[in-house]
């Protein structure tokens, strides 16, 4: 699995014109599911993005996690994460997972979230959604499950 880590401030996802996720303060986690991922790559995600050290302390060091800052998780999932864009103009997918198996992991990693006491807000798998956010710092972080 690859997750797209962004710190947020305001952030929300519409579809078809309707908020259908929203957050005030957190992380913005954009979700890519590969063949090869299994439930052990959902917990280790999850529980890497949880405990990741991100948020400012009183002394203005990356000391605090998403869950010691009192954020919430927007997770959106998104097979682009998996396009080879190395030959020709068009992205080649082929790595994404398929869809019923990209959505069962998808939903075990945010289950493996809120297992770890977060609050976690979603998009529509599969929808075509436009999402907002305020990147604050900009921390923008790319984690792997298989690396």
């Amino acid at each position: 699995m690859k997750a797209v880590v962004q710190r947020s401030g305001l952030a929300s996802v519409t579809v078809e014109g309707k908020t259908v996720g929203q957050i005030d303060h957190g992380l913005v986690v954009l979700v890519g599911v590969t063949h090869e991922d299994s439930m052990t790559d959902a917990k280790y995600l999850a529980e890497k993005i949880a405990n990741l050290r991100i948020f400012e302390d009183d002394s203005q060091k990356m000391n605090l996690s998403v869950k010691d800052a009192g954020g919430a998780i927007l997770s959106i999932s998104q097979f682009t994460l998996y396009g080879d864009c190395r030959k020709g103009r068009r992205p080649n997918f082929m790595e994404a997972a398929k869809p019923d198996i990209a959505n069962e992991l998808y939903e075990k990693f945010n289950r493996a979230l809120e297992e770890q006491g977060l609050t976690v807000e979603t998009g529509v798998f599969g929808a075509m959604m436009d999402v907002q956010l305020t990147n604050q710092g900009p921390v923008t972080l790319i984690i792997e499950s298989q690396k």
